[in-house]
């Protein structure tokens, strides 16, 4: 009797230990106080890196003249660009940090913001104009790129066509956090001029959107860890670990009948 009491109480703990609980699945818990008192995220304007790829045009009356500068135009319509465009239509960030303008030759934009990297082309294109003011420069990201792995519904690698990608964003652009991956240590790698950095997010955690980190970054590597109840293999629910208990006690149970038998 004292057996079979130490076999039922075994088999509810380990009912209520290896099912994924409702708290592990719940995105940003937290109290109705804490969430109105959550302070506007403040973020320093991004610096670019080497491998980025930069999306510039230019505009002015004079579009003959401005037409030499706008590398996409000879693509098409800038309208129309999409994510595999601008791999060959964008200015890739070499080695070195520069990119290659027509008859401004080598622009060093390592570490700079767009707008500084703006400020920069409209004081090379003084050569060629007699007042910058009247030309329209635009730079931007050419999309924010990033690898997604790990326990999401789509894996892979992502080009979002966005100035501001935040980590919730780039996740439900892979298919959202399956129900056994980690959402309280979401990892994002990444590096930056001079090291590589390793950031631990708890997405269960209303305060994830007062985190510096909560926006993603360029060629960040973004990996969903999975809950030990993967390795365990005992399933998401209590049902689902419930059948999987009983099948290994069913089999130890027939395994010992077909060797006593013997």
């Amino acid at each position: 009797m004292n057996t079979r009491i130490t076999l039922l109480l075994l088999l509810i703990i380990t009912l209520f230990s290896s099912c994924v609980s409702k708290k592990q699945l719940t995105y940003f818990q937290g109290t109705p106080e804490e969430i109105e008192n959550i302070q506007k995220v403040s973020n320093e304007d991004y610096k670019i890196q080497i491998n980025d790829i930069l999306h510039i045009t230019l505009k002015s009356d004079n579009e003959e003249l401005t037409s030499f500068f706008n590398k996409q135009q000879t693509q098409g319509n800038n309208n129309n660009i999409n994510a595999d465009q601008l791999y060959f239509t964008g200015y890739s960030v070499d080695k070195h940090g520069n990119i290659r303008i027509p008859y401004l030759d080598n622009v060093n934009v390592l570490g700079y913001s767009t707008d500084q990297i703006r400020e920069k082309i409209q004081e090379g294109l003084s050569k060629y104009f007699k007042d910058t003011n009247t030309i329209f420069i635009d730079v931007k990201l050419a999309g924010i790129r990033v690898t997604i792995t790990g326990e999401v519904g789509s894996p892979g690698t992502k080009n979002i066509l966005q100035d501001q990608v935040s980590i919730v964003e780039a996740i439900a652009n892979s298919g959202d956090i399956t129900e056994l991956g980690d959402r309280s240590k979401v990892q994002i790698i990444r590096k930056t001029i001079d090291k590589v950095e390793k950031i631990e997010l708890n997405l269960t955690n209303v305060d994830v959107f007062t985190s510096k980190n909560y926006y993603i970054k360029p060629n960040d590597i973004i990996y969903v860890p999975p809950l030990p109840q993967k390795s365990w293999g005992t399933g998401t629910t209590g049902f689902q670990t419930f059948t999987t208990v009983v099948s290994i006690l069913s089999f130890f149970s027939t395994t010992y009948l077909l060797i006593k038998s013997l």
